[in-house]
């Protein structure tokens, strides 16, 4: 049986789903909290309940990196069912970066032995239904570009995380039009 609960952060309401496993997902806020509340539910069938007590230091512990203080999250225990085995390496590497620390596309492909595989890792990133505990944030497009972002608020968001961990991307300066 799966359930659910929305959980109070610094960076707005979000949504947690678990089964007995662990996590299976994480809504991140979104403008309106039923559009949140929509996505997290979004194909599946769930109760609304208290978090157990053993989901508790994991809450406590996403209430943390929130709040923008240093935490990291990959003890936190998640269910992966369903997740196609190729994506569910990509996230288990993901889950390898700490706070401040990442990797392109293309070299995450190549951490898990599919070198040249940076277009599917970008699709596994837009499957990802665990933002933040799968730190799909982290992982970046070449020459630090930020590349995509699917959650509520797009790429603005992505680079808010990063932000609050202290990675600054380095932007290419907009081009200059010259007049002969």
């Amino acid at each position: 049986m799966l359930e659910y609960c929305l959980i109070a952060t610094a960076f707005g309401p979000i949504g947690l789903l678990w089964s007995e496993r662990g996590l299976r997902r994480l809504q991140l806020p979104d403008v309106e909290a039923p559009a949140a509340h929509a996505r997290l539910l979004h194909g599946i069938e769930a109760a609304e309940a208290d978090p157990p007590a053993g989901l508790e230091p994991s809450i406590v512990k996403l209430q943390r990196y929130f709040a923008g203080v240093r935490t990291e999250l990959d003890d936190i225990p998640i269910d992966l069912e369903g997740v196609p085995d190729f994506f569910g390496a990509l996230y288990l590497e993901m889950r390898t970066l700490g706070w401040g620390e990442t990797v392109t596309y293309g070299e995450l492909a190549a951490r898990v032995g599919a070198p040249g595989a940076a277009r599917a890792v970008g699709q596994a990133m837009g499957r990802n239904r665990l933002p933040v505990i799968v730190p799909c944030h982290r992982v970046l497009a070449s020459q630090g570009r930020p590349g995509g972002f699917s959650a509520p608020g797009g790429v603005a968001t992505k680079l808010r995380l990063l932000d609050m961990e202290g990675v600054r991307l380095t932007r290419p300066s907009p081009q200059l039009a010259f007049a002969f």
